[in-house]
C-alpha cells in the first residue's frame, strides 16, 4: 500500500469540487511523547485514508498537530478510530467557523523533529510547565478590561487580517522569531499578567513555558486558541473582542470572526482581508489583494512578476535566474514587501484598534 499522494493537484482540486457529500474541518494538537514517529505516521495514514480524510498533520517525537477534512458521513468512525490510540484521549477537536468543506484536498503526514520550530535546544526549558488555560469566556472578560497584556503568538500576516482588541502583534515571519522577541519585548513587565493567543493553542503552549521559565509570573492562555473563542462567543450570543478574520493554513486561507474588514489591499489600500499567493511561481509572495488588483495584476504582486508570469520558456529561464539574485530568500522579500506596505495603513508595534 502506498502511504503517500502521487495524483496532481489540479486532478484532486477537481475531484474535490465534484465530490456530492459534505465536509467538516477540525484541528487538534497535542504535547504527547511518541517514541516511533515514523510507524505510527504510517499507522494513522492507513487508517484516515481508508475513511477519506484530507488534511496537514506534523508528527514529532513530541506530539501531533493535525487540520483535517473529515466526511460529515465519517466524522463518527473517525472520532471512534481516535479514541483507540492513547494520545486522543479526552483530545480536544476544534471544528472550523467558517466551513465550506473545501479545505483540504489531499492527505499529507509528515514527520518533522518538532511540532512548532522555534530554534530552541530540546532541554533548553521545561515544555510542560504550561501558563494557566484560560476559558473563552475567562478570556473574553480580561481582555475586555483593557488592564492586560495581551500577546499575538502567530506571524504578522495573520494578525494584520486578525487580532483581539488592544493586542500586542510583532512584526514577525515565524513562530522561531517571536518566541524569543516577546520575551524580550516584555523583559521589564514580568509582573503584570500575560493574555497569550494563537489560532488553536499549540503556539501558546510553547510560549507560555518559554516565559514562565524567563521568570514571567502570571502567565496565561487561551485554550483552544481562536478557533474555540470564537465558537463560543458565537453560543453565548456575546460582542467579539477579535477583530477581523482568522487566518487558516488550508485552501480557505482565513474565515471571519465579527464580520469586521480591518486590513488593506497591498497594492492600492483598498479595505481587503483576502489572501494569496503571486501567481509568478519564482516569487509565490502571501499578500493581501483586492479582486480590482487581482484583475489588473492578474493575481500578480507586481508589474514585473506580471510580465514574469506571462514570458516565454526562455524568458522564464532568465527572469528565474534574476529572482534569485534579486530576492534571494522569498520569505525576506515577503516580509520586506508586506511591511512596506502594511506600514502605510497601521501600527507596525501593536494591534491597536
Amino acid at each position: 500500500m502506498r502511504l503517500y499522494n502521487i495524483v496532481d493537484s489540479t486532478v484532486l482540486k477537481a475531484k474535490l469540487n465534484s465530490e456530492s457529500f459534505g465536509r467538516r474541518t477540525i484541528s487538534f494538537y497535542r504535547y504527547y511523547i511518541i517514541n516511533s514517529p515514523i510507524e505510527f505516521r504510517d499507522q494513522l495514514y492507513k487508517e484516515w485514508e481508508a475513511l477519506n480524510c484530507f488534511g496537514r498533520i506534523y508528527i514529532a517525537r513530541e506530539g501531533i498537530n493535525a487540520q483535517m477534512s473529515v466526511p460529515e458521513s465519517n466524522i463518527e468512525a473517525f472520532l471512534n478510530g481516535l479514541s483507540k490510540h492513547p494520545i486522543f484521549e479526552n483530545i480536544p477537536i476544534k471544528y472550523a467557523i467558517e466551513d465550506n468543506g473545501k479545505s483540504f484536498y489531499k492527505l499529507t503526514i509528515k514527520v518533522r523533529p518538532k511540532l512548532v520550530a522555534d530554534g530552541l535546544d530540546d532541554d533548553a526549558f521545561d515544555v510542560t510547565n504550561v501558563g494557566n488555560h484560560l476559558s473563552a469566556v475567562e478570556f473574553h472578560e480580561l481582555v475586555e478590561s483593557g488592564e492586560h497584556l495581551v500577546v499575538d503568538m502567530r506571524n504578522h500576516y495573520e494578525s494584520e487580517v486578525g487580532h483581539f482588541k488592544g493586542a500586542i502583534c510583532p512584526e514577525v515571519d515565524t513562530f522561531r522569531e517571536e518566541i524569543t522577541l516577546v520575551s524580550k519585548m516584555l523583559a521589564e513587565q514580568k509582573d503584570r499578567k500575560i493574555l497569550l493567543y494563537c489560532t488553536g493553542g499549540i503556539r501558546c503552549e510553547k510560549a507560555s513555558a518559554y516565559l514562565k521559565h524567563h521568570g514571567f509570573k502570571d502567565v496565561n492562555q487561551l485554550h483552544g486558541g481562536i478557533l474555540e473563542y470564537a465558537r463560543k462567543i458565537k453560543q453565548l450570543n456575546l460582542e467579539s473582542n477579535f477583530i477581523g478574520k482568522n487566518f487558516v493554513f488550508d485552501e480557505r486561507m482565513g474565515e471571519s470572526v465579527n464580520g469586521q474588514v480591518i486590513s488593506h489591499c497591498h497594492q492600492c489600500g483598498t479595505p481587503c482581508d483576502t489572501h494569496l499567493n503571486c501567481e509568478n511561481k519564482f516569487c509565490h509572495l502571501l499578500f493581501i489583494q483586492c479582486s480590482e488588483c487581482a484583475q489588473k495584476y492578474e493575481k500578480c504582486c507586481s508589474e514585473e512578476c506580471r510580465g514574469i508570469k506571462n514570458a516565454s520558456d526562455l524568458e522564464i529561464q532568465r527572469h528565474k535566474l534574476h529572482a534569485t539574485r534579486k530576492f534571494g530568500n522569498s520569505k525576506v522579500y515577503r516580509k520586506s514587501f508586506l511591511l512596506a506596505k502594511k506600514n502605510t495603513f497601521v501600527n507596525s508595534n501593536s494591534c491597536l484598534e
